[in-house]
């Protein structure tokens, strides 16, 4: 099909398909529920589409991305005169369309806006290319920190507004779970406008400052350390209480005669740990609080906060409960550490056998750094969630269920502008991903509210007909990038990405 011929038929599917034109050159916007009667020369709520000249256009060009070739360098063949080049030459091999920008076919009672067609190691195979309406979304933020942010199941805020709540701890991380259907629908007109502009901000990479009830703010930016009641953390720690000792009981053995290692979790106590049994360590004679779980490991010694190793702790000799005079001597040598090694005090026992603060020894704090040294750094993970099982899949086939088993069987392979995404086991199509594995500003929004963000599906072509896709739509992924070169936002693969069209270098 010649370049002219494709743009008449884009022209004709959007006549088809757009929204009549309304009195004084007024064109209505069916790409979300909203139905902006948008006049010319101005653009909808979202700031996506608007009206030209009478003709609703994307305001946000589509993305395509392309990936080096072989070596590395993007090779430009030679065409015997300059000006017959315009250093925009695009590979088809190497390029993929997102649905960046690609626009979206809300109700989907029509098909996707690219449905492209490419072969790889000798296999036809099509990708469906649209951008979702996601009211069913909300993301998933993985603080790396010890720290107390706040209650499980406390609700977060940006502003006065409730937007998600904290859920259960991982080792070493503190989650969070930001929008979701009800916030963004089941409250308030406000509450769902701000943790709208909540899920944008932060799937842009954005910083946002988040308040916790019962407990602290904190800053989240993808792929940035999270900064709580102002302070920046630097370390994910090494291991709860217990791990740590076990991973640095040979180090301190020669140098202190007992180590306690103050986590919120399990806090570790080396010669009662199995560790410490194990290199003949004898008992210190110092009890600790708290609830004994198994020799050496104590739970609740203290309340969460953002003291030491994630406790409300400040002075560490407040953790002692008892010194056993019967076990313990004096010049015993005692450890206090937390699980980052960012706190630590040394002490040696007295005549009467209390611990006195005392200079550390060097060869003590080469074990403490070496705690600091195995951290890793702290950082905020932010991942996209959303389930894209409605009214999107008839954009891609007619029959919608076949999509989804597709899917679910491995068949079709679901990125998210070109990022891969995790698909969720069970029943419709759930995924997730990594906000900082797509191009910047790959989201978007509709005022109902809802988020936009790029999907796209891959798949053999033999399949995708068998399913009841929409065949008359497809078209060569070559006169794809030779109509919309010039229109195009063109942008580097994602290195570390796997390529989504089968086999080959990222």
């Amino acid at each position: 099909m010649a370049d002219d011929t494709f743009a008449k038929a884009q022209a004709e599917r959007a006549r088809k398909f757009g929204a009549p034109e309304g009195e004084d050159g007024i064109v209505r916007c069916d790409a979300c529920p909203v139905l902006c009667r948008i006049r010319p020369g101005r653009a909808g709520a979202c700031d996506r589409y608007a009206n030209v000249d009478g003709t609703l256009v994307r305001t946000d060009p589509v993305v395509f991305m392309e990936r080096a070739a072989e070596g590395g360098v993007l090779l430009v063949p030679f065409v015997g005169q300059a000006e017959d080049w315009d250093g925009r030459i695009l590979s088809p091999e190497r390029t993929f369309i997102t649905g960046i920008g690609a626009g979206t076919t809300y109700p989907d009672y029509k098909p996707a806006p690219f449905i492209v067609s490419s072969q790889h190691a000798g296999v036809d195979t099509v990708t469906v290319v649209t951008e979702g309406i996601f009211s069913y979304c909300g993301v998933k933020v993985k603080i790396d920190t010890d720290r107390h942010l706040g209650p499980e199941q406390a609700a977060i805020r940006a502003g006065a507004e409730p937007v998600g709540h904290v859920t259960t701890a991982e080792y070493g991380s503190q989650m969070l779970s930001i929008g979701g259907v009800r916030h963004l629908t089941g409250g308030s007109k406000k509450e769902g406008t701000v943790t709208c502009d909540t899920l944008l901000k932060l799937c842009a990479g954005e910083a946002v400052e988040l308040a916790i009830d019962g407990g602290h703010t904190v800053v989240v930016q993808a792929g940035r350390a999270p900064v709580v009641d102002g302070r920046v953390e630097e370390r994910m720690r090494v291991g709860c209480g217990s791990a740590t000792v076990g991973i640095f009981a040979r180090q301190w053995r020669p140098h202190v005669d007992e180590v306690i290692v103050v986590d919120d979790h399990i806090t570790g106590v080396l010669t009662e740990h199995q560790a410490g049994r194990c290199l003949d360590m004898p008992p210190a004679g110092i009890r600790v609080r708290g609830r004994r779980s198994t020799p050496g490991r104590y739970f609740q010694v203290a309340s969460p906060g953002l003291g030491w190793g994630g406790t409300d702790i400040t002075d560490p000799l407040a953790l002692i409960q008892k010194v056993d005079p019967k076990v313990a001597w004096p010049g015993l040598r005692l450890l206090f550490t937390s699980t980052t090694g960012e706190d630590a005090l040394y002490c040696v026992l007295d005549a009467n056998l209390r611990p006195v603060p005392a200079e550390m020894p060097a060869a003590v704090r080469a074990v403490v750094e070496r705690i600091g040294e195995n951290c890793e750094p702290s950082l905020c993970t932010v991942m996209f969630m959303a389930g894209a099982g409605g009214s999107l899949r008839a954009g891609v086939t007619e029959n919608p269920v076949l999509l989804t088993r597709s899917v679910q069987s491995g068949e079709t392979r679901v990125t998210m502008g070109g990022a891969p995404a995790y698909l969720w086991p069970g029943g419709g199509i759930t995924v997730m991903v990594d906000v900082t594995r797509l191009p910047k500003n790959a989201f978007g929004h509709v005022p109902t509210p809802a988020i936009v963000a790029p999907i796209e599906f891959t798949l053999p072509r033999d399949i995708y007909l068998a399913t009841g896709g929409h065949a008359e739509e497809i078209v060569a992924v070559d006169e794809v990038v030779r109509t919309y070169r010039d229109e195009a936002r063109v942008e580097p693969w994602v290195g570390g990405n796997p390529w989504p069209l089968g086999a080959g270098k990222d």
